[in-house]
């Protein structure tokens, strides 16, 4: 949980900066995210975030300045510039309307892959940092060391031991050209302006330069798991491929280029559920276990023999 002076202030700056741009405050709050990578407050129409205690200021102001440059694509904060409170870097931005978790027949993914592929067109800033998708993996795979003996532990980490250097952030990508967001998945849309405005992407903690089938590997695992319908993830990939992504060919099979990045996102989501059911003792859930037994038949096919394949 969040300190409770952070919260209150970040609480208090996220209404200081809604009264300063409007008269007619209607003054609704609520705390939308409080986790220890990130807590979210809003008041009216502004949201203040207190992002990862591990932030670069200079690598979050680059990231920032390309959301401000690129309004189209990704949400713009009202400043590039982070302030600081009780040592957490923060940024005010406007509220948009997520994706409701509720309706999943609404979910926006041509909306999603079309702002991947233009996002991945768009020229990186020279100073722009790594993309942090692979960091992130290898941080849930030391969750899922130092937690509690868990049964499923085992498969998780011989998923990942197959996986190329790069993919467990241990090497640097092999392309690290491409504009990437990094941690792509449908809670990181919204609509802006509220209620009704265009998808936007939120969240550039992670964006950077890298291998843009990353971007994409999280719906490709959730296929690959039985997770995702057939059908929505041909739209999603469609949708991309209309709108010139690069990340995969123009047509044909997209597997070779997504295997390793859907593998890599596969076992971080079985890492993190894993380490949680170990914290608290409990079995896994029939999603977890999915994502558990698709990293054991990926145990037992390493990535460059998946690729001879087509899926």
């Amino acid at each position: 949980m969040t300190p409770a002076p952070l919260l209150a202030d970040l609480t208090a700056k996220a209404r200081a900066t809604a009264h300063a741009r409007s008269s007619t405050c209607p003054c609704g709050a609520a705390t939308l995210a409080d986790r220890p990578d990130a807590t979210v407050v809003r008041h009216a129409g502004i949201v203040a975030k207190a992002h990862p205690p591990d932030s670069d200021l200079t690598e979050l102001t680059s990231r920032l300045t390309v959301a401000t440059r690129n309004p189209e694509i990704l949400l713009a904060p009202l400043t590039p510039t982070p302030s600081d409170l009780h040592g957490r870097l923060v940024t005010c931005w406007p509220y948009g309307t997520p994706v409701d978790p509720d309706d999943p027949d609404a979910a926006p993914w041509e909306a999603a892959a079309t702002l991947l592929a233009r996002l991945h067109r768009t020229p990186a800033p020279d100073a722009l940092p790594v993309m942090r998708g692979p960091a992130k993996a290898a941080r849930a795979i030391d969750k899922l060391r130092n937690a509690a003996p868990h049964p499923a532990a085992a498969s998780v980490l011989r998923a990942w031991d197959t996986l190329p250097a790069w993919a467990r952030g241990e090497a640097p990508m092999p392309h690290t050209r491409t504009l990437c967001h990094g941690d792509l998945h449908l809670g990181q849309l919204l609509r802006h302006p509220a209620p009704e405005g265009p998808w936007l992407l939120i969240d550039v903690d992670d964006l950077g330069v890298g291998v843009p089938a990353w971007d994409l590997a999280r719906p490709a695992a959730w296929y690959a798991c039985g997770l995702l319908l057939p059908e929505e993830w041909t739209r999603f990939l469609a949708a991309y491929r209309e709108a010139g992504g690069p990340a995969v060919p123009a047509d044909g099979d997209p597997w070779p280029a997504l295997d390793v990045p859907a593998r890599a996102l596969t076992v971080q989501t079985a890492a993190r559920a894993v380490a949680k059911a170990a914290t608290v003792g409990r079995d896994l859930d029939e999603v977890e276990q999915w994502v558990v037994d698709a990293c054991e038949r990926m145990a037992a096919l390493p990535p460059q023999l998946a690729q001879e394949h087509a899926k």
